[in-house]
């Protein structure tokens, strides 16, 4: 299963992916049935997680019913401990969408909820994050994971994201972070597309953040809040979820 995986997310393009992967999965959940891991989105339990990863998939990773990865199910345990997020009338702007909260958040925000992405087939609106096509001070809510690796200028993205949040809104701005890194680091001269997967984990992947991701945010204007799995979790909570322990979600508000 881990090396099927690890094939299909470096050979197939995400937006084929994002079509085909709920309607594979409705088969493939039946052999994970059990009740030993459970998902803080659609709230289903199995006997294990799916493996999930490009080059060396991460075992029990992946819900097998809304393909909610360890940073979904983290993401949505904040929301619902530590905001009113799902308190309708709020007005949510969710860059590069994922497949497991669309249902969620729509049924939350309804036409509130807006989706926007270059490429992705989830989103409404056809947008770069390098210029977001709304008014200042419009959302009270932005999401943006595993997006600021990709892009050209990640600083430049996260003002753009300040930009359009309201005063006292805050944004969700996951990416991978190497913590053993204290710098993030970026070479554009690495131009084999081997050579880039192996050094910032995708060839697509523009950087590879380090320590100082937290201080990258900030320079935006925004004020951090790391919220720390090991700190908020118990070990109990921490395997049943399938959360990463050395996470830290960064919540940034304006």
């Amino acid at each position: 299963m881990k090396k099927i995986i690890s094939w299909v997310l470096r050979n197939i393009p995400r937006p084929v992916l994002q079509i085909v992967s709920p309607i594979v999965m409705f088969f493939v959940r039946i052999f994970y049935a059990g009740n030993k891991v459970e998902c803080t989105v659609c709230n289903s339990t199995y006997r294990s997680f799916l493996p999930y990863g490009r080059l060396t998939p991460r075992e029990n990773a992946l819900c097998p019913k809304c393909l909610s990865l360890e940073r979904h199910r983290l993401i949505i345990l904040y929301l619902k401990n530590k905001t009113d997020f799902f308190t309708p009338g709020k007005k949510i702007l969710h860059i590069a969408p994922e497949h497991c909260f669309l249902k969620m958040f729509e049924a939350t925000h309804k036409e509130n909820y807006i989706t926007g992405d270059l490429y992705s087939p989830l989103a409404k609106v056809k947008m770069d994050v390098h210029a977001i096509p709304f008014p200042e001070n419009q959302f009270d809510v932005v999401f943006c994971n595993h997006v600021l690796e990709h892009v050209t200028d990640d600083k430049l993205a996260v003002r753009e994201i300040k930009r359009v949040l309201k005063p006292g809104g805050f944004a969700i701005l996951q990416s991978p972070v190497d913590f053993s890194v204290k710098k993030t680091f970026e070479d554009l001269t690495i131009t084999d597309p081997l050579e880039r997967e192996r050094i910032f984990g995708q060839n697509d992947h523009m950087r590879l953040f380090g320590r100082d991701y937290g201080q990258r945010l900030s320079e935006s204007g925004l004020t951090i809040n790391e919220y720390v799995v090991a700190k908020e979790f118990s070990t109990e909570q921490i395997a049943r979820y399938r959360l990463d322990q050395g996470e830290i979600l960064f919540c940034c508000v304006k």
